[in-house]
């Protein structure tokens, strides 16, 4: 029996052609290899998830294949076999956070010196390089600056401020984008397609929307989802899967805090918690929903592109009117604080119901965040009388 393998790394991309949402990196890629005009060190950038690793794993068999097509990869040939399967000991990928010491580099100091044995170039893929310390970088750094010709570099991080200017300077920068919740969610339909996952066009759009910006994470929520689900994935099944409150009672509670009905939040956080749901998961939601809302008041004409939270763009939109900016950035602002002292917290559940206290009864505190707030809302009260 063949052991079961993730879906984001059944899916990970095989060819330039394949990965999603990165054309200005893909194509370059592809020319440069096309035209032989390739760099000796890569440094490829940006958020998890996004395509960075698969990336550097195609550009090391597209520089070694056999027989690449238009700059892809043929993926058959023993060269990309090999690669593939990590038999090519002149290929390696190597995570910086675990291998970070100046000892490990010098080893691949020592080694880069020797040609390839079975391929055309020796690749080095380091991921999260900024994880490297300071003497392994100068270690590095020696390299780079002059590498032997069969010699190629892929750096890849999430934390482009954390690296050197010494190494930013010798490598060519590519800086993958964020993906969309829209890229996301059709790379979620095609691989529910595939997978024969029967799944609602709103529950891959939730997907979607809760993997903020990550393909990876997308695929295994889809994964986490699909195996929990008995029949159809909806977004209900999504919710009590990842522990979520769901979009309805987020609303709930976001308009009883906004009626300042302390008993009706309490009420709906009990029910809530009592069904098993996480404290901070719950509080993590009000918390990015008062972002959206505030987003929009702020940005009310591109605001509505940029809502990352779980509910739709027409209940942000009805619940938008409800608040005044200050009461959300105090929102906000006591969410997180609460959220941040879990950590330590002795009863999660009495900090999440203080928490929701203090949102529904702004009076109860002198902080000069809940002043603003109380005052912005008696203005608005006494120009709505005056109008």
């Amino acid at each position: 029996m063949s052991m079961y393998q993730a879906l984001y790394r059944k899916y990970r991309p095989q060819t330039f052609d394949d990965v999603v949402g990165q054309t200005a990196v893909t194509q370059t890629l592809k020319n440069q290899l096309i035209t032989g005009r390739l760099s000796h060190a890569y440094l490829f950038t940006g958020s998890r998830g996004t395509g960075k690793t698969s990336c550097a794993k195609i550009l090391a068999k597209a520089v070694n294949c056999l027989n690449p097509v238009d700059g892809n990869p043929c993926g058959v040939c023993a060269a990309c076999k090999g690669i593939d399967s990590g038999s090519v000991l002149d290929v390696q990928e190597i995570d910086a956070a675990s291998n970070n010491g100046v000892d490990n580099v010098r080893s691949i100091r020592d080694d880069a010196v020797y040609p390839p044995v079975e391929v055309k170039k020796r690749v080095y893929i380091i991921d999260e390089v900024h994880m490297l310390s300071m003497s392994a970088f100068n270690a590095l750094l020696k390299t780079i600056e002059e590498p032997p010709e069969h010699l190629m570099f892929i750096l890849a991080t999430t934390e482009l401020n954390k690296v050197p200017a010494t190494i930013l300077s010798r490598c060519q920068r590519f800086a993958f984008r964020r993906p969309t919740a829209q890229d996301i969610t059709g790379r979620i339909n095609y691989v529910a397609y595939q997978e024969g996952i029967d799944i609602t066009p709103e529950a891959a759009e939730l997907l979607g929307r809760l993997a903020d910006g990550a393909f990876r994470d997308g695929l295994s929520l889809l994964d986490q989802c699909a195996s929990a689900a008995v029949g159809t994935l909806t977004v209900e099944s999504v919710y009590s899967t990842l522990g979520l409150a769901g979009q309805q009672q987020t609303v709930e509670l976001m308009n009883a805090i906004a009626s300042q009905d302390t008993t009706r939040a309490l009420q709906l956080f009990s029910e809530i918690y009592s069904a098993g749901k996480d404290a901070a998961a719950l509080l993590g939601e009000l918390s990015t929903l008062a972002r959206d809302l505030l987003i929009v008041k702020t940005a009310p004409q591109s605001g509505i592109g940029m809502i990352s939270s779980i509910c739709t763009g027409q209940e942000i939109m009805a619940l938008a009117p409800k608040f005044t900016s200050e009461e959300l950035i105090r929102m906000v602002d006591l969410l997180q604080e609460t959220t941040g002292g879990f950590k330590t917290s002795v009863n999660q559940r009495v900090d999440g119901e203080l928490c929701l206290i203090h949102l529904c009864q702004p009076r109860l505190s002198m902080d000069i965040k809940d002043l603003a707030a109380r005052i912005s809302r008696v203005e608005g009260e006494i120009s709505d009388k005056l109008v």
